[in-house]
């Protein structure tokens, strides 16, 4: 699997009034096989990274690298799961999935073979042949991550893929992509404003902040998995984090800081005595 390495990503806009830094001097590494979540408010650019990430958005400064190749275009070493699926409706279940395999040049009869695999994977070999009407949003959204699993892409982006399901789905699904991503260990970066799925899925929580779009601190998570929204440390850890980013909102707004100066709020200190080290 590869490394991802983001160097002073800048990406701004023109705005009615002024420009818009969507994203300022961002950089991290991912590392391979890596869960990475990217959490944050709405507007701290988290889309953006992840579009610049699939190659769908140029960066107006710094680059992106895989393996220390500079990224200039979508690939297929990279696939992208959005928050409404972006299925087509007038294919049935199974031609979903396949549609991209067939794009690669994968001949029908093995890439309907694959199709199936990964629908059995996420519990839907059994509606294969059903219309996207017919199923629930959950389901649709289970296709979605199916058609992308069946690429077996290398780095898996995923955009709030969940934000718009009912708890129990959503809780099935957490579930469900734990399960197939240690099976299959892509590299995978996952942007949420939720805070609970971040610290149910992640390796590794960066948190962003706006205006403009900047990361402001890591929080490594060594919470055993498998993991529940409704585990005890999950629980413990994502209040702990809500709160970190809400002095940290707060005393940007009083005062305003750089990172070094956010660092001496000591909120860090705090996540770091909530969490401890489960990994035993």
């Amino acid at each position: 699997m590869p490394k991802l390495e983001i160097r002073n990503v800048e990406r701004r806009f023109l705005g009615q009034d002024q420009q818009v830094n969507a994203l300022d001097k961002v950089s991290f590494d991912v590392e391979a096989g890596e869960f990475l979540v990217l959490v944050g408010p709405s507007g701290c650019g988290k889309s953006t990274l992840l579009n610049i990430i699939a190659g769908l958005e140029k960066a107006d400064f710094g680059e992106v690298l895989i393996d220390g190749k500079p990224v200039t275009k979508p690939g297929p070493d990279r696939a992208l799961v959005f928050q409404d699926g972006a299925l087509f409706p007038w294919l049935n279940v199974r031609k979903n999935v396949e549609f991209g395999l067939r794009q690669k040049g994968v001949p029908k009869g093995q890439a309907s073979e694959r199709a199936m695999y990964f629908l059995d994977q996420v519990g839907l070999a059994k509606f294969a042949e059903n219309d996207l009407y017919t199923l629930s949003g959950g389901m649709k959204q289970r296709v979605a991550i199916a058609r992308v699993l069946a690429l077996e892409p290398e780095v898996l982006l995923m955009d709030e893929p969940f934000s718009a399901l009912d708890a129990i789905t959503r809780e099935d699904l957490y579930a469900e992509v734990q399960h197939l991503w240690q099976g299959r260990g892509a590299t995978i970066v996952f942007v949420t404003h939720n805070v609970r799925e971040a610290v149910t899925l992640g390796d590794r929580v960066l948190l962003m902040a706006s205006d403009p779009g900047r990361v402001q601190w890591e929080l490594p998570l060594n919470i055993l998995r498998p993991r529940h929204i409704d585990d005890v440390d999950v629980a413990r850890v994502a209040r702990q984090l809500a709160q970190a980013m809400r002095r940290g909102r707060e005393t940007y707004t009083k005062e305003g800081w750089s990172h070094d100066e956010f660092e001496e709020i000591d909120i860090l200190r705090d996540l770091d005595s909530a969490l401890g080290d489960r990994s035993g």
